[in-house]
């Protein structure tokens, strides 16, 4: 199977193009998929590629796969783990202390 014919400059131009970021593009959020990608491709220079092709590509040229952390943009990480230090052991039920038990599905005093 044979590469497909993506020059260096050609790769730069796009490098540039997904830099600016998907809401640049006309998307409503900022995540890049590789639907968005064969979208940008098509539009920016008039040609297609497989998904699996720009995958290929794109992992030739040191991209990875990663998922975006679900975080707030709002989120305030000082306050996060002041409310774990200091409310959530107040908040927390103690656990349980292990004491003798039994591996039976009955208990011995129902027989």
């Amino acid at each position: 199977m044979s590469r497909p014919k993506f020059s260096q400059a050609l790769f730069a131009v796009l490098e540039q193009e997904l830099a600016k970021g998907p809401v640049a593009h006309g998307w409503p959020d900022q995540t890049w998929t590789l639907s968005r990608i064969k979208t940008l491709i098509g539009r920016r220079f008039h040609t297609s590629m497989t998904l699996s092709a720009i995958a290929q590509m794109l992992h030739r040229h040191g991209f990875s796969h990663q998922v975006p952390a679900r975080r707030a943009v709002e989120r305030d990480e000082e306050a996060v783990s002041g409310w774990v230090k200091e409310t959530w052991p107040r908040v927390e039920t103690p656990r349980r202390r292990s004491g003798p038990g039994s591996a039976s599905k009955t208990r011995p005093a129902s027989r």
